[in-house]
């Protein structure tokens, strides 16, 4: 049944209490089994997930963010019950609850004042997706072009807003649980962020920005905006026929698995890299693989979709960011406790176990610390998401006394989305070499997409932005 109003402050709060208290007493049960040596109960995983799938779904907004997160990376829980919780939390990326019919077409007509039928030639009121604040419809222009229209769910902004709040009453519990943590910044940001992703034209800009950028490159594709068809709460960009990336995966060999993913790494890498800016929201739901004979080289050709979550750091961060790599790179502890002291990640007052500390950086780039080539894993992928959430691991408590600077944020999702993705596909590859073409300025290609990469940046003559 589609949903018709997403519920207020005081209603999404508690229902996310239940689901988080039921969810913490199956997360005890199943660890309590863990420690006795019995096996999963997996039907009390199955009816877990669906529960989770049905309310984040329900829901909308920043708790169908969480479900689509959850759908992907790998959990703390044991290795033969995760895909549970990936299968049934799938359809929060693809075939989430549409909302109902009648206010979607609503709010078009508020945004334009008029129906859809006078905006588009033709336009689908049967969504293709459905995301964590809007749901997708397909259209035609009048001028034939194929195109899809983002609408905002009616309340969402509401909703989204509650839901920060809800978040902000935790912010004493976390100065409990993080005193050294700078709370008010992590919130500015985090306010920043949902305001960004809110505001439709405002992410029209950050697509712009992207789709400019890769405007004709070989393997990476970015959906052009319709700009002058935008609006607060519609997105019009055009439309990319390609495959979902479950089913692509499900479908082909280990080749093309491994093309996608230095594509995937390559984006998120070389964007940051080359033009400081990072889209935020690595899901599987926002990639479509093109058929073979798209890319330049006859191969695949991967689409980007969905800006909604975009930083772009400042040349000082980005060149506190490398400082930061090059010091754990280097293996020097010393220069890597001095370069994260500086970059904000030590207090100045903090008594921590420095060596825990440096050996927690190193374990998030361990992909290109590491001997290579460097196979991503799902237990790898696992591994760094308990060594934050686990109060047992052994840098729980060093972790408590640290602070995230804000700008931080946003980037910390590649350690828990990217790393699940790749290790969904197996991926394999001299990472730190792929990396280092996008940070030391006399690297040589590392693969031929990387000699596909650097001769077009040539021919185009793009700077970096640093």
């Amino acid at each position: 049944m589609a949903r018709k109003d997403l519920g207020g402050r005081v209603q999404r709060g508690a229902r996310l209490a239940r689901t988080g208290l039921r969810g913490a007493t199956g997360v005890a049960g199943a660890t309590a089994r863990r420690w006795t040596g019995r096996p999963p109960n997996e039907l009390q995983h199955e009816q877990m997930a669906e529960h989770l799938a049905e309310v984040f779904g329900d829901m909308k907004g920043a708790a169908m963010k969480l479900g689509q997160l959850l759908s992907f990376v790998d959990l703390d829980v044991p290795p033969e019950v995760r895909t549970i919780y990936h299968d049934a939390l799938a359809k929060l990326r693809e075939d989430a609850p549409a909302f109902d019919e009648d206010a979607i077409l609503g709010v078009i007509e508020q945004e334009y004042g008029a129906p859809p039928d006078q905006v588009f030639a033709e336009f689908d009121p049967v969504p293709i997706a459905a995301a964590s604040i809007g749901q997708v419809h397909a259209a035609t222009l009048f001028d034939g072009r194929d195109v899809v229209v983002k609408v905002q769910y009616p309340g969402v902004a509401e909703a989204v807003r509650a839901d920060l709040r809800n978040a902000e009453s935790f912010a004493p519990l976390a100065r409990f649980l993080s005193p050294n943590q700078e709370i008010e910044p992590l919130l500015d940001e985090l306010r920043e962020r949902v305001d960004d992703e809110l505001d439709y034209e405002h992410e029209a800009q950050y697509q712009r920005a992207f789709a400019t950028r890769y405007d004709g490159h070989p393997f990476i594709r970015v959906p052009d905006i319709i700009g002058e068809l935008c609006r607060s709460r519609v997105l019009v960009s055009e439309r990319i026929h390609g495959q979902r990336f479950d089913a692509f995966t499900d479908a082909v060999g280990e080749d093309e698995k491994q093309r996608v993913a230095e594509i995937v790494f390559r984006y998120a890498f070389g964007s940051i890299g080359r033009f400081r800016l990072f889209n935020g929201d690595p899901h599987p739901g926002n990639y479509l693989i093109e058929e073979q004979g798209t890319a330049s080289d006859g191969g695949v050709r991967v689409a980007f979709l969905d800006y909604g979550s975009v930083k772009m750091f400042t040349r000082e961060r980005a060149a506190s960011m490398r400082t930061v790599e090059r010091a754990l790179s280097s293996g020097d502890r010393d220069a890597a406790l001095a370069a994260l002291r500086d970059a904000g990640f030590l207090p100045r007052n903090a008594v921590v176990d420095e060596q825990v500390v440096y050996d927690w950086f190193r374990l998030y780039t361990r992909p290109v610390l590491a001997e290579q080539p460097f196979c991503f894993t799902s237990d790898y992928a696992a591994e760094v998401i308990s060594s934050t959430t686990d109060p047992r691991s052994r840098y729980a408590d060093v972790l408590r006394k640290l602070n995230l600077p804000s700008d931080y944020l946003l980037l910390n999702r590649i350690q828990w989305g990217l790393n699940s993705v790749l290790a969904r596909l197996d991926a394999c590859n001299d990472w730190r070499a792929i990396r280092n073409e996008y940070v030391l300025a006399d690297a040589e290609p590392a693969t031929e997409l990387g000699e596909l990469d650097a001769a077009w940046w040539q021919e185009h003559g793009v700077a970096y932005e640093r």
